[in-house]
């Protein structure tokens, strides 16, 4: 029993990991826009099919897959945001997310019209799991992108704290008013916070999709998941989205030695409504009021 738990926890923390990518999107642009992004999870799987074709049909390498998927979900999250929820902000909060909820059904129909229902994959080499103290496996493909989860998140922490933008983007969260007094553009600002959110869920959609199979109604589960975990971490806070994460990759991976696995995503949010039962901002929110 202790070696399947230790197997559960390792798997979770590699899984939420990889959740923790999109999640920091999400929470990036809820902490600047003040809406919550619903289009994350259809983004995902854009970010996904874009490295798909970059892999499968341009024969680019994973890296390089990659850079296509953040890439594309970053220009099909900024088209969608200035077409379909830019026109809406006078209008509150709840419209917008109402709005980027009807834009990520509409992507994801547009994704199963270009690519059909069927399930699709990368083409990766086949290789054997890594076997350490004669009882844990990990497959190299999860090894991967765990390093490559960690690396975009140094990469966007680096971004945030040293570059100009990055401090122009903590500056809009912080007090949106204060920050155009000092002369940084909060409209500027926004559209490279949507292009870095979007980006970073197509980014972690083909990081999940590289563990699994593509398939375009792959938007609809991960939302939730993204959702609960920025939630769970404190809306608007990137450190919580990373714990958040972790949080559900771990309970997820846990509860299936217990339960059904169809029934793991049931576990993940009880433990949100227990979290949030003793602290309703999450672990990193700050409470208003």
């Amino acid at each position: 029993m202790i070696e399947a738990l230790v197997q559960a926890l390792i798997n979770g923390v590699i899984a939420g990991t990889i959740l923790a990518v999109p999640a920091i999107g999400f929470s990036a642009i809820f902490a600047v826009l003040n809406y919550p992004n619903f289009t994350i999870g259809s983004l995902a799987a854009a970010g996904a099919y874009a490295g798909y074709l970059a892999n499968t049909q341009l024969g680019w390498p994973l890296a390089l897959a990659l850079g296509a998927a953040f890439a594309g979900a970053a220009v099909v999250g900024v088209a969608h945001e200035w077409a379909a929820v830019r026109p809406l902000q006078k209008a509150g909060a709840l419209i917008m997310a109402i709005a980027s909820l009807a834009g990520g059904i509409v992507v994801e129909n547009l994704l199963r019209f270009a690519f059909g229902n069927e399930q699709r994959g990368y083409e990766l080499p086949l290789a054997r799991d890594i076997v350490f103290a004669e009882v844990y496996r990990i497959g190299p493909q999860q090894m991967k992108n765990f390093a490559m989860a960690l690396c975009i998140m140094a990469a966007i922490w680096a971004f945030l704290r040293w570059t100009r933008t990055g401090r122009s983007m903590r500056a809009v969260a912080d007090n949106r008013d204060l920050a155009r007094l000092r002369g940084i553009e909060p409209e500027r600002v926004a559209v490279v916070t949507v292009a870095v959110g979007a980006g970073l869920a197509g980014f972690g959609g083909m990081l999940i999709g590289l563990d699994t199979t593509l398939e375009p109604f792959m938007g609809q589960r991960l939302l939730l998941s993204i959702f609960a975990a920025a939630v769970l971490g404190g809306l608007g806070s990137i450190p919580g989205a990373v714990a958040g994460a972790l949080l559900i990759g771990v309970v997820e991976e846990v509860s299936v030695l217990f339960i059904n696995p169809a029934y793991k995503s049931a576990v993940a949010f009880a433990a949100i409504l227990l979290v949030l039962t003793f602290r309703p901002a999450g672990l990193f929110g700050t409470r208003q009021g």
